[in-house]
């Protein structure tokens, strides 16, 4: 099913984060002047504002903060998979990100340990230990 949903067009600064996701890398930013990572990528440090901000391979590892289950939705290319788990995770280098999770079938529990895995280009997280 490769290819069904294509990743976000990525512009001269995403695109860093979107070759490494096609290969299967998370990417993060994190400061070289407060020494903290953030996720989503941006140019600049949403902690302390400095500029001297660069690219750094995330472990994969997270927890799972929250989640919703989504049953109905019109927009493309979710509304052809329904349902689907809308989330947000705290990574282990400590940002959150919002994802989905997949390969749950309902056993989902806040501070449960996920993996990041890739579907079509875009990371998404499951279960820690359970195989694609």
């Amino acid at each position: 099913m490769s290819g069904a949903h294509p990743a976000p067009e990525a512009d001269a600064f995403t695109r860093t984060y979107w070759d490494a996701a096609a290969a299967g890398r998370l990417l993060l930013r994190r400061c070289g002047a407060c020494g903290r990572a953030h996720h989503h990528p941006r140019e600049f440090c949403p902690h302390c504002w400095s500029e001297d901000v660069t690219w750094e391979r995330a472990s994969g590892r997270a927890t799972l903060y929250t989640w919703s289950v989504v049953h109905r939705t019109d927009l493309p290319p979710f509304s052809e998979r329904t349902p689907y788990v809308a989330a947000v995770v705290d990574l282990a280098e400590g940002p959150r990100m919002a994802t989905e999770v997949v390969g749950t079938e309902g056993e989902l529990r806040a501070g449960m340990a996920l993996e990041v895995t890739f579907r079509d280009g875009v990371p998404v997280f499951r279960a820690a230990g359970k195989s694609a």
